[in-house]
């Protein structure tokens, strides 16, 4: 018998703004929609995605670190003030 438990593993994801790992389901999916960053609530947009603590500290973080131009792969900053918004609300 194998060490292994049966429970499936919960799949992790690192934060593009504090740079820690968090379980999937906690972290907001991140997309880029014509220049401007989108947070895809049901992860199902389609594109590369980076993940973000839906709280306004790790966005702070990210958007000075410039992370999301790196994540995506993308040259030059990206609108950020709709993604904000969207954290902003979730955080209440």
């Amino acid at each position: 018998m194998s060490g292994r438990t049966h429970a499936r593993a919960c799949p992790e994801r690192t934060c593009v703004g504090c740079r820690e790992r968090a379980a999937k389901s906690d972290l907001l999916r991140i997309v880029v929609i014509e220049g401007e960053c989108a947070p895809d609530d049901r992860g199902t947009l389609p594109g590369r995605g980076a993940y973000l603590h839906p709280a306004v500290v790790c966005l702070d973080l990210a958007v000075r670190r410039r992370a999301f131009p790196r994540a995506f792969r993308v040259p030059g900053p990206l609108d950020t003030a709709g993604l904000r918004r969207h954290v902003e609300q979730t955080a209440q």
